[in-house]
């Protein structure tokens, strides 16, 4: 008798334990393990750099972020490491997140101000339209070029998640676009720091740059942490934006795809509105009301850092470098012309906004 697959650890490798699988929740315990070793080590790699240069050029979350991929190319987790690994990099993660609303007032979220909403919600149109064109002219079928344009404009594989049934694609075109969304989102976040640099982005801009151009939520932390608080906060609240953009694109594309019964689920609520952004709007309207005390913040947000540190070494062990190649060229192509155009619409995005 065979038995469902676990979410938890659905996309990773599995292989068949040489001895009694663990259960409940001790079966977390070895990948849990395994990325905290990882990001303790990226931990202490940081703190070497700050004393031998002064400062750390490479951030923890970075390098945690490649320590798990370098050691993902040698070592390819069993299913007595999956579940920790998925959980970390997954559940760790959204929680981290989530409790970053407390640190966010709404001031912070009206000081973005309605031409900065507006131009989020016009950057996401744009991306998708853009991201379409470029699919449909290198020849990929029009669900996939819608699949992967959605990805890229709004947060990565949730989107796809929630468009796929929306659009009816086929489960082959959503595990391809999936698939080398997983590489290319990590690429993003290692390479807004050292564009925020080049560029000479104060906090703020970098936080904008990340918001605008990062795929998960999760990520953006990791992508704005090297520029300071202000940076992930102004990150977060940015790409919250970005990511309330996909009920109306759901939306959208269901009027303009009319269905019948009987031809698949509807997207669920929870891709349109994750838990974790419900708990984030939620903290951010008590901390906006006060009733957040400021004492409780500096633990706070040490504990959304230690979290996400140990969350991005998961990510990098989750991430098969050989997914880009199982992808195909031209999905490959089509992906990373799309992220090239959000970036660019995003530079020139924070240079004719006045800054907050």
């Amino acid at each position: 008798m065979t038995t469902a697959a676990d979410p938890v650890t659905e996309g990773l490798p599995q292989h068949a334990p040489q001895h009694a699988p663990l259960r409940g929740p001790s079966r977390l315990l070895p990948g849990l393990l395994a990325s905290a070793v990882v990001a303790a080590a990226a931990f202490g790699l940081q703190h070497i750099e700050a004393a031998l240069f002064g400062r750390a050029w490479v951030e923890g979350l970075v390098l945690a972020i490649l320590g798990g991929a370098a050691l993902r190319l040698v070592w390819t987790p069993s299913a007595l490491w999956t579940p920790g690994i998925a959980f970390s990099a997954k559940a760790l993660l959204e929680t981290a997140v989530a409790l970053l609303g407390a640190t966010v007032s709404g001031a912070a979220v009206m000081a973005l101000g309605p031409a900065m909403l507006l131009m989020v919600a016009g950057l996401v149109v744009a991306a998708i339209l853009g991201g379409y064109a470029l699919g449909r002219a290198f020849g990929l079928p029009p669900a996939m070029a819608l699949l992967v344009a959605c990805g890229n404009a709004i947060c990565g594989n949730s989107a796809i998640a929630a468009v796929a049934p929306v659009i009816e694609a086929e489960g082959e075109d959503v595990a391809a676009a999936i698939g080398f969304t997983a590489v290319l989102g990590i690429v993003v976040v290692l390479l807004v720091p050292a564009v925020g640099a080049l560029m000479g982005y104060d906090a703020v801009g970098v936080g904008m740059l990340a918001g605008l151009t990062v795929y998960a939520v999760p990520q953006v932390l990791a992508a704005a942490a090297p520029a300071g608080l202000v940076a992930i906060q102004t990150g977060a609240v940015v790409k919250l934006v970005r990511v309330l953009m996909l009920g109306p694109v759901c939306l959208v594309l269901g009027l303009m795809r009319p269905r019948t019964a009987g031809q698949g689920p509807r997207p669920r609520l929870r891709h349109m509105a994750p838990w974790f952004i419900v708990v984030f709007l939620l903290l951010l309207g008590l901390r906006s009301a006060g009733a957040i005390p400021d004492l409780v913040l500096p633990p706070l947000q040490t504990g959304v850092m230690a979290l996400t540190l140990v969350a991005m070494a998961a990510l990098g062990l989750m991430v098969d470098p050989r997914a880009i190649l199982r992808a195909g060229p031209r999905v490959a192509a089509v992906a990373a012309l799309s992220a090239l155009m959000i970036g660019g619409l995003a530079l020139c995005a924070i240079a004719v906004l006045p800054r907050p």
